[in-house]
């Protein structure tokens, strides 16, 4: 199996912040990988805009660092990555004030896609945004990236959207979730609506419950400070978390177009019930010989900030009334992992006895490590001595069915920068959907702020606090096993 390489038009691509981190671990080394499979056409160029006091060379020279660093087996074709640096220009550009965009208008052209990657903080992007029109550098076909946070609640995200809909059409709008890049979050759509075998039973007649988990096994080290007034719900909850619940929830749109999507998606999150209280446990890692606890991560002793939460949720439509969706997230956990699991419904009736007919599907969909999806079926164990019934996986690992071609599938950044040159907006956050999510998120926090409740402490290492054990234990069920 081979992937298939689109060429995108030529572009002018602008990174602000392109000293960041972000733009060394991320963004510029996945355009060399989109450059070496020929995506990038010639002609088209990148531009680094910062503070940082460089020139068009010495940003050369950061960069083809950062690919040494973090571009993988790619870094070693220095011929390629010469041809690759040649495309960068670099720009010392003052947010705020007026330095440095005169340059900036003179290296950007207008006969040719532009897209402007706003890598900075939030607060920055309405200067951004303002002087790109002052300057005369955007103009009516020019497109934004934003990075998250998009707001910290409902009406700062309202007021993020209003800043940038002062100089921006919504069309023009790109909130990237790298989370939606994923090569095994669209190939969610796909198994859903392009298979017979799936759509006719995704639903509460055949579906028992869904579990959506992703678990780092990292800590918020050097972003203690930030992380303690964001918290696992702002964090991951809110964006990541809500957009995979979204894509397994929704609707199949009338056409596969950007805004279909993302109105199927925005009547998922509006169908969101509120939440009771006792179907949230919020938890903090404990020290470990391994590292420091979370309080001592985020300096502050008496935080009540949750580095771990999980929840049940209910979704108030025909198709999935009675079925729950048991979601969480958490710092520290036993295994780096990233997984969406529907659990089909018990048979309604068995010519099997005991405990040979205590069997389910299970269909497992990896977005890391390991990309790549596996249907739990029940078969015959081999061998003679009666019948005998196991679980066994229909596999497909994208490193097994790929072979030496998975190193040419595209990351998220790649592809959703990709995506942002060719005008497809279908992977990226419309406003609604942002403000719709805080909607529905903030009650929760104000509620437990204003019950003061304690996150309960777990062992660095597990699976949470025994309390998310108890939410499915609860219900009869439990989480699935976070490996690697």
């Amino acid at each position: 199996m081979v992937s298939r390489v689109i060429p995108v038009e030529k572009f002018d691509l602008v990174i602000f912040g392109g000293t960041g981190d972000l733009a060394r671990r991320k963004i510029l080394p996945g355009l060399f990988r989109r450059f070496l499979s020929g995506q990038m056409p010639a002609g088209s160029r990148i531009i680094g805009a910062a503070r940082s006091d460089l020139d068009s060379a010495g940003y050369r020279k950061m960069i083809a660092d950062a690919v040494a660093e973090f571009g993988g087996n790619e870094s070693s074709n220095t011929k390629s990555l010469q041809s690759f640096l040649q495309q960068l220009e670099y720009v010392a550009i003052d947010a705020k004030g007026e330095g440095g965009w005169a340059a900036l208008k003179a290296l950007v052209r207008q006969d040719v896609v532009q897209a402007f990657y706003f890598s900075v903080a939030p607060s920055l992007f309405g200067d951004l945004a303002e002087r790109l029109h002052t300057n005369g550098i955007a103009n009516e076909n020019s497109r934004i990236v934003v990075e998250k946070p998009f707001g910290r609640d409902l009406e700062s995200a309202q007021a993020l959207n209003e800043t940038l809909a002062a100089h921006f059409r919504e069309r023009q709008i790109y909130r990237i979730d790298h989370y939606l890049g994923k090569e095994t979050v669209q190939n969610l759509m796909a198994v859903r609506f392009g298979n017979m075998l799936f759509e006719p039973l995704w639903n509460n007649h055949y579906v028992d419950h869904i579990q959506i988990t992703v678990a780092e096994t990292v800590g918020v080290g050097g972003r203690g400070a930030y992380y303690d007034k964001s918290g696992a719900m702002r964090d991951m909850v809110q964006n990541h978390l809500m957009q995979l619940l979204c894509l397994i929830a929704m609707e199949p749109p009338g056409q596969f177009e950007a805004d279909a999507v993302r109105d199927e998606k925005l009547k998922v999150i509006r169908a969101l019930q509120p939440i009771d209280h006792h179907h949230i446990v919020r938890g903090q890692y404990d020290a470990s010989p391994d590292g420091p606890s979370y309080r001592e991560d985020a300096e502050n002793p008496r935080s009540f900030t949750e580095s771990f939460i999980a929840m049940r949720c209910h979704i108030a439509n025909w198709r999935w009334a009675g079925v729950p969706f048991y979601m969480r997230t958490g710092k520290r956990m036993k295994a780096r992992s990233s997984e969406i699991t529907v659990v089909f419904k018990d048979l309604g009736h068995t010519i099997f006895e005991g405990d040979e007919a205590r069997h389910r599907n299970i269909l497992s969909i990896r977005l890391q490590p390991n990309e790549g999806m596996d249907l739990q079926v029940t078969i015959k164990e081999p061998g003679p001595g009666g019948m005998r019934l196991i679980d066994v996986p229909l596999d497909m690992t994208f490193a097994d069915a790929l072979g030496d071609n998975v190193e040419d599938v595209a990351d998220a950044y790649e592809r959703l920068i990709m995506d942002v040159i060719r005008g497809n907006q279908t992977l990226f956050m419309r406003g609604d959907e942002v403000e719709a999510a805080w909607r529905w998120t903030d009650p929760l926090i104000e509620g437990w702020e204003a019950r003061n409740d304690v996150p309960k402490v777990y062992d660095a290492g597990s699976a949470g606090p025994e309390d998310a054990l108890m939410l499915m234990h609860r219900d009869g069920r439990k989480w699935r096993d976070i490996k690697a």
